[in-house]
């Protein structure tokens, strides 16, 4: 049964064009090609970048964050109610309305009180700063070195500079050490990502974030197995371009540099567009899509692969929008923020009453000039 398995799924039809063999692939004369096999090793690498990720962020990260003054703001702790616990936990972190009402009664609160302990203890699950800023540098400093590396792989080939070489004499393509090991790291780094995501800060799209992923490492397997590793590495590196600059902005963002970070994210918003909105579409895509059917017949493992580059591409217009709301912040004066993140809520309520009693205040004394708004 297993064994049936196997031969299909490894059928020549399904990965290779027509007429080829997974013995036309096999090393000869010092030529080395793609196999399946080779990205076993990528799973062991997987667990050591956590093991390098811990130590970056314990011995790297966490020191950097003190000498850019990362700050945790002061969040007031919910006070120990059973009652209120159990709904949490078991059933809501945002109750409705008529549910507050039930909980007042049942825990002995009043309603203002019940809001007001869900809203403090719904932060006290939120990621603190400091965690944030360590996962921003780790994957700063990854995607900074993987788009060097990308670059020092392919900048002197023909392929960086005329994609038509992308396809001359596919499959029949030997692979280089640089290709190799471009490949697993990059692969290793995504696996990492995906056993990462549940302790990872989750933001708004944390079901894109781990379709991405999913799609990513399918994406590099099948173009490694298919023998698509040109395309493949000027995929990699196009990606790696903008993904370093918006996690420096992260950082900078962390560490109240709001002009900086500003700035560093005009950046980013322009590097992202034109990468994955043009040259990915217009260039790479056209290039995936097209140029092969002028060598062989469509088959399988083309529509699939395309397929999967179209799912990519519609990550990228859904951030692209998330991208576009925020630069709009920017250009109007209002502080860049991640669109995707969850914000931290403070006791409005309580605010407000004040407001209405004593007028503004600040510090628990009035302020003569109410022309400033407060931010959270």
């Amino acid at each position: 049964m297993f064994q049936t398995l196997y031969s299909y799924f490894w059928w020549e039809r399904l990965w290779l064009p027509a007429n080829l063999t997974w013995a036309d692939l096999e090393d000869r004369d010092g030529r080395v090609y793609a196999k399946a096999s080779d990205l076993y090793i990528t799973l062991p690498l997987a667990f050591l970048f956590l093991i390098v990720r811990h130590l970056f962020e314990t011995y790297v990260a966490t020191p950097l964050a003190g000498l850019l003054n990362v700050k945790e703001k002061v969040r007031l702790k919910a006070t120990p109610n059973a009652v209120l616990e159990k709904f949490y936990a078991a059933t809501s972190k945002h109750p409705k309305q008529a549910d507050v009402e039930m909980l007042s009664k049942k825990s002995g609160c009043t309603v203002r009180q019940v809001e007001r302990w869900f809203r403090r203890r719904r932060n006290q699950d939120r990621p603190s700063l400091l965690k944030k800023f360590r996962e921003a540098s780790w994957r700063f400093t990854f995607y900074l070195i993987a788009f060097i590396a990308g670059m020092a792989v392919i900048v002197d080939k023909p392929w960086f500079y005329d994609l038509r070489e992308v396809w001359k004499g596919y499959p029949i393509q030997s692979m280089l050490p640089s290709q190799y090991w471009y490949y697993m790291i990059e692969l290793s780094f995504y696996w990492s990502l995906l056993f990462s995501i549940a302790s990872d800060v989750k933001r708004k799209d944390f079901k894109e974030q781990i379709i991405h992923h999913v799609a990513t490492i399918i994406l590099i397997s099948f173009s490694w197995f298919a023998n698509y590793v040109r395309a493949g590495t000027l995929i990699m590196a196009l990606h790696d371009s903008s993904d370093y600059l918006l996690e420096s902005a992260k950082m900078f963002n962390y560490a109240g540099w709001r002009n900086t970070c500003n700035n560093i994210f005009i950046v980013f918003a322009a590097v992202f567009i034109i990468t994955r909105l043009v040259i990915l579409p217009f260039w790479i895509m056209h290039c995936t899509m097209f140029y092969p059917l002028e060598l062989y017949p469509a088959f399988f493992g083309y529509y699939f692969f395309n397929f999967m580059m179209v799912v990519l591409q519609s990550l990228h217009i859904f951030w692209a929008y998330l991208i576009i709301r925020m630069a709009q912040k920017f250009i109007t004066g209002k502080v860049v923020e991640d669109e995707r993140s969850d914000r931290e809520e403070t006791d409005n309520s309580e605010e407000e009453e004040e407001v209405a009693k004593n007028g503004p205040l600040s510090n628990g004394h009035p302020v003569l000039n109410n022309n400033h708004c407060k931010t959270d």
